[in-house]
């Protein structure tokens, strides 16, 4: 046989065994009835820069696990039996790491780093407690998609971080006390339950200067604990936060003023906080703070999610928020 031509074959051979292993759907169960017992095994097992979606599905359980997501395990989906009964959870905080000033950093429960991911059908928990910054979801990620997903903690709950990053969280439930919901992203939570289980603040965005949206509440519900009475919708982490409520419903526990400046009272020229036809006990906006916007129906009219997470190329795929 020419040699040329067997060299060919056996490389064929071996190109096709290669790709044969590259497992686009993947099964995590504790009990060991599927490929893997742990989550983290699954993502380590996924080809990096895949090109197709790898879809990875975690039957109900409690994965004891911290969970990372990394740069080049894009086009990642992470899918749960049931989103009450698929739980992962670990306990990091912020004196535990303790790594200086930026260990809240490093508390997270599950981190998503890959571009495109999407997470459907889980509950994702810091299980630390009230002991200070303690993350439960970390993504600094683009075009990440969150559905039916419980996220569970206190302080610094929810990272929604990344500058330029977009993020979509539908149909979520995410619960917290201080700052729970912070971080630089674009993110849009649509239909959610923001529940507050102390007296503090619910947001402080990061968003980067010029940027046209950052974190934005369309048609969510507010809720709090039975003792709590004095909450914030947002305070800016950085002084050109944009945090905005369209059409949510408030509870009792949302202060008449409603927002709040951090340290520094310049904050208040260049922070962007708005609101748009809320209603419920807290809704009443006489006596909201005099820096703070209430749209007219024309403004309203641009907080669509085409244009909150619009294409930033003519080719982008703008499906990717319907996954």
């Amino acid at each position: 046989m020419n040699k040329n031509l067997l060299l060919t074959g056996i490389l064929i051979f071996l190109y096709t065994i290669t790709f044969a292993e590259d497992k686009y759907r993947m099964v995590v169960a504790k009990d060991g009835c599927g490929d893997f017992v742990t989550i983290q095994q699954a993502i380590d097992a996924s080809k990096a820069f895949p090109p197709q979606r790898i879809t990875i599905f975690i039957k109900n359980g409690v994965y004891n696990e911290k969970v990372k997501v990394h740069s080049w395990n894009n086009n990642l989906s992470l899918i749960g039996e049931s989103a009450d009964s698929t739980l992962i959870t670990w306990n990091d905080y912020f004196d535990k790491i303790n790594l200086g000033r930026n260990s809240t950093f490093y508390t997270y429960t599950l981190m998503v780093e890959g571009n495109d991911f999407m997470a459907k059908n889980l509950t994702i928990e810091n299980s630390a407690g009230p002991v200070g910054q303690a993350v439960a979801l970390h993504v600094d990620a683009d075009r990440c998609v969150f559905r039916h997903i419980r996220i569970l903690g206190n302080q610094d709950a929810l990272y929604a971080a990344g500058m330029n990053c977009r993020q979509y969280y539908k149909d979520c439930y995410i619960e917290g006390t201080t700052d729970f919901i912070f971080g630089a992203a674009t993110a849009l939570f649509d239909n959610c339950t923001i529940h507050s289980k102390s007296n503090s603040y619910i947001t402080a965005a990061s968003t980067p200067e010029g940027t046209p949206f950052g974190y934005v509440f369309r048609h969510c519900k507010l809720t709090a604990s039975n003792e709590v009475d004095s909450v914030y919708l947002g305070r800016p982490w950085r002084k050109f936060a944009k945090t905005v409520f369209i059409e949510c419903e408030l509870g009792s526990h949302i202060l008449p003023e409603s927002w709040a400046a951090w340290s520094n009272a310049d904050d208040k020229q260049t922070t962007y906080y708005a609101e748009y036809q809320n209603y419920g006990p807290g809704s009443n906006t006489d006596k909201r703070i005099g820096w703070s916007q209430q749209l007219t129906t024309k403004e309203a009219k641009q907080y669509t999610p085409e244009n909150i997470l619009k294409a930033r190329t003519p080719k982008e795929d703008w499906e990717w928020m319907n996954r």
